[in-house]
């Protein structure tokens, strides 16, 4: 639960959510980013944040309870702030003295009635939702992708946790990074001596977990912006990368056979990261997922050129659609039938074609597939 809003410290905390919400809908800017540049009262930080990212991630369900009082259209700054006023009467359980009152102080005095009588019905009203989609506030292609891909069950347990603020993991040298993830770098197991290609690097989570083994890691990445961060990164964890490239991993610059293993942790939808990204679920389009498999298989044939014989290829992706786990699967069975699925043997994960899966609901974390093969 968030700190309930009281005293005048608070007092301008909505209206320094709404302007920050503007910014994240009129211009499209990154919620994390946002709210990293702003300069908040140290006092209302937590409700800020809170306030941003929540209202962010439950846009849809909340213009739902909104657009029933409403007769024409309001303007940006005007919804925002009703959607903080809805926010915290249905899902912060806030007092409705406080979250009504409050916002209204926040809002431009012209407006001020307005929003006063649409909260005041919106705190009345015992919300009816005519779809899922719209309860979880999700884009409708999403749920029903999600659905027919995992179940009902399972994809609507995935979108409540995402609805969830997600914790915060750190690895023992101070690298922020998901639990899932850090979970990757172990079943990639790299062995003394080897050498391993992080084919798509970017910020360099995984290459410098997979670092601090004895290996000699390379890490790539197509944009020179990401391979800058790969560097960036390695030198604050304090690990030694044996290079750190900006290349196309489709066309990589390196001799073929020359890895003894080959980590393609794939550019993908990230559906399997909505939780900690509040705004993604509104930027992913869903042409965008049959576009990225394209991209995927392109990148896991790439990494079989670059593999020794009897080496290893990793193809992991934070998402949960079909199209980007267990059909590139097939794709490897049908490319590649002489290459050997690696078993998976830890219970964290749950078997996925020839792969493995965790979803969020599993253990908090980011959804995350990996397909781990043998090539001949």
């Amino acid at each position: 639960m968030s700190p309930s809003p009281s005293g005048p410290a608070s007092k301008n905390a909505r209206a320094v959510a709404a302007q920050l919400l503007d910014r994240i809908e009129r211009d499209g800017a990154f919620a994390n980013l946002v709210l990293a540049s702003a300069d908040l009262p140290e006092r209302d930080s937590g409700l800020i944040t809170e306030l941003v990212y929540g209202v962010t991630r439950m846009r849809r369900a909340l213009d739902h309870l909104i657009d029933g009082f409403v007769s024409d259209p309001p303007d940006l700054t005007t919804r925002n702030l009703l959607r903080i006023g809805a926010y915290q009467l249905h899902m912060l359980d806030t007092p409705a003295y406080a979250a009504v009152s409050e916002t209204v102080d926040a809002a431009p005095r012209r407006h001020r009635g307005f929003v006063n009588a649409v909260l005041r019905r919106v705190a009345d009203v015992e919300p009816a939702w005519p779809t899922d989609a719209v309860r979880l506030s999700y884009p409708d292609w999403m749920a029903e992708r999600l659905e027919a891909d995992l179940g009902r069950s399972e994809a609507h347990a995935a979108l409540e946790q995402m609805n969830q603020p997600a914790p915060v993991t750190s690895r023992p040298d101070g690298y922020v990074q998901d639990q899932a993830s850090q979970w990757v770098a172990e079943l990639v197991d790299p062995q003394p001596g080897e050498r391993v290609l992080d084919m798509c690097a970017g910020p360099g989570g995984k290459a410098t977990a997979l670092a601090g083994s004895s290996a000699t890691v390379v890490a790539a990445d197509h944009r020179q912006h990401r391979a800058s961060l790969v560097a960036a990164n390695a030198a604050k964890t304090g690990v030694s990368l044996g290079g750190v490239v900006a290349a196309d991993g489709r066309h990589p610059p390196f001799s073929p056979h020359s890895f003894d293993r080959v980590l393609v942790d794939a550019p993908c939808s990230g559906l399997g990261v909505l939780g900690r990204r509040a705004d993604a679920r509104w930027r992913v389009k869903p042409d965008d997922v049959e576009e990225l498999a394209l991209l995927q298989a392109e990148l896991i044939r790439a990494a079989f050129g670059l593999v020794r014989p009897g080496g290893v290829v990793i193809y992991s992706v934070c998402t949960m659609t079909q199209a980007e786990t267990a059909a590139i699967d097939e794709l490897v069975a049908q490319e590649h039938p002489e290459a050997k699925p690696a078993p998976i043997n830890d219970p964290r994960w749950r078997p996925h074609g020839r792969g493995a899966l965790i979803l969020p609901q599993d253990h908090n974390t980011d959804a995350m597939f990996i397909a781990k093969y043998q090539a001949p």
